[in-house]
């Protein structure tokens, strides 16, 4: 039994490391999708960019980080509009527990938010929220935000705003 359980769990692990070889990297070409906002309107990727960059944000209701990072992700929607650069916010990986759209309604800004977007996250790639990328006005993802160790809170939300506005400030000629 104990042989069984170490070749299943062999297999599991080969199984996520394979899953991750599949992951958009930056450099790739951003899978286009179509998806509903909380509205029920259609949205569809990267055309709702307008040909601009996009950071686009997997996020759900649980995630620390999620909360620790959408008002520096509101200071960059502000900051980089005249740009054109746009939020695209995609529900993925709820648990049933929260009210995405009540969350949404409450971030204090207005991002593209769609919702169920376990579909696109799986398609990118996305194992852990917050999935965070930016797309250029090409549609190639320019960046892709790393593992990090770091606690949900200030402190990471601080290295990704940075992260995402030197990115941006490369792609906008800031």
């Amino acid at each position: 039994m104990r042989r069984l359980h170490v070749s299943i769990m062999a297999c599991l692990a080969a199984l996520a490391l394979a899953s991750s070889a599949f992951a958009v990297e930056q450099g790739d070409v951003a899978p286009p999708w179509r998806a509903n906002d909380f509205a029920g309107r259609a949205v569809d990727f990267p055309a709702v960019a307008g040909g601009k960059p996009a950071v686009v944000v997997f996020w759900a209701t649980w995630c620390g980080y999620c909360k620790a990072f959408m008002p520096y992700l509101k200071d960059i929607q502000a900051d980089y509009a005249a740009h054109g650069v746009k939020v695209v916010a995609i529900n993925a990986k709820e648990d049933g527990k929260g009210d995405p759209r009540a969350y949404v309604q409450g971030l204090g800004f207005a991002p593209i938010a769609v919702t169920n977007g376990d579909a696109i996250a799986a398609s990118y790639g996305i194992q852990y929220i917050p999935g965070l990328l930016i797309v250029d006005g090409k549609g190639r993802v320019a960046y892709r935000r790393p593992w990090t160790d770091l606690p949900a809170g200030q402190t990471v939300a601080e290295l990704w705003d940075g992260q995402v506005r030197t990115a941006l400030d490369a792609l906008v000629g800031k």
